[in-house]
């Protein structure tokens, strides 16, 4: 057990460390010093109790969308719709909150519609052998201009043209910290990755889910149904990042609503397929490679600030690190698909 734990770890920091030196050779040949601009980073993301907030804060919606990538990899399904479920779930969280003014319900409810939302890519995966990256990318579009529509229309926001209406007060999670965007999300997030490891690997369904993507066949052969545990793992993933579109609205302040061009919520279940791949797909490995993930995002504004590096470089810098560093989880995937 311990070998292969220190395995993936090893492999992992080596690709850190990979990562982190290209990034200075970029930075060097740009003309950027790149020692200032690492110091920098890691000072807005560690440096201070507010660096830490902002840290976990940008970690926890990231946390709950790479579960959902890591949950259907587990199935052998590369499910990149993520993205289309977090939408619902804010949309979601919005509405039934501002019906109800209650925190559970709102998060209830994006767990649902994110579930929902989830649900056709399933069945057209089962059912007509429809793959699921063409059905997942093709269902974000439409859950982007569904929701786009909703925001600009029934939802804007008659006294802030900027954002829909908010959360009520009485339906918003509680800080953690005073004065920073950390809040009880983050306590959730952990929470779920707790909840989708013991589900994965302590029940029968986990092990269903995990043997029908480990072989199929062999699956199949031993009493699994490999298209229940598809269905079912859309479903727990959709529940995942629809919770994390429900939290980003119910717990980011200041503003407790979604842009008008949904800008804080846009990107989360693409970022997630990235955490998942560096926590090699298993819910506790989500944990850390999130909050890495988490530190990147919070020390990109103080790279800009203290060591001058523009924003375009920031994301190529940032880019680079997480591309080496998803490698490793990559490639494992790879040979899973093709051993399949």
């Amino acid at each position: 057990m311990i070998k292969q734990l220190i395995k993936p770890l090893l492999e992992s920091f080596l690709a850190i460390v990979i990562g982190v030196l290209i990034g200075a050779i970029v930075l060097a040949f740009s003309g950027y010093n790149p020692i200032e601009a690492y110091a920098a980073l890691v000072k807005g993301a560690v440096g201070s109790a507010y660096g830490w907030s902002m840290t976990l804060s940008s970690a926890t919606p990231i946390i709950l969308t790479a579960l959902t990538f890591a949950i259907s990899a587990r199935t052998g399904i590369f499910n990149i719709g993520a993205e289309g479920t977090v939408y619902f779930g804010a949309i979601a969280a919005i509405i039934f909150t501002n019906i109800f003014a209650n925190p559970i319900i709102g998060l209830i409810a994006g767990m649902i519609f994110g579930m929902l939302w989830a649900l056709p890519a399933a069945l057209l995966k089962v059912y007509r052998g429809v793959h699921e990256v063409i059905s997942t990318i093709m269902l974000n579009w439409i859950a982007f201009y569904t929701a786009l529509y909703l925001v600009l229309g029934p939802l804007a926001n008659p006294d802030d043209p900027n954002k829909t209406i908010e959360v009520p007060v009485s339906a918003r999670l509680p800080l953690l910290m005073k004065g920073s965007e950390l809040s009880l999300a983050l306590i959730i997030a952990i929470a779920a990755a707790i909840i989708a490891y013991y589900i994965l690997w302590h029940t029968v369904l986990g092990y269903e889910l995990r043997a029908s993507g480990y072989n199929e066949r062999a699956a199949r052969y031993g009493g699994i149904n490999p298209k229940r545990a598809i269905i079912w793992s859309f479903l727990l993933g959709g529940i995942m990042s629809g919770l994390a579109g429900a939290t980003e609205v119910m717990g980011r302040p200041p503003s407790y609503a979604i842009s008008q061009g949904m800008a804080n919520i846009y990107g989360y279940g693409f970022d997630g397929i990235g955490v998942s791949l560096v926590g090699r797909n298993h819910p506790i490995g989500i944990i850390f490679s999130g909050l890495f993930f988490g530190a990147l995002k919070a020390g990109a504004t103080y790279m800009q600030i203290e060591a001058g590096v523009p924003l375009e470089m920031v994301k190529v810098v940032q880019g680079i690190i997480v591309v080496a560093v998803a490698v490793p989880g990559l490639w494992d995937l790879v040979k899973k698909v093709v051993r399949k």
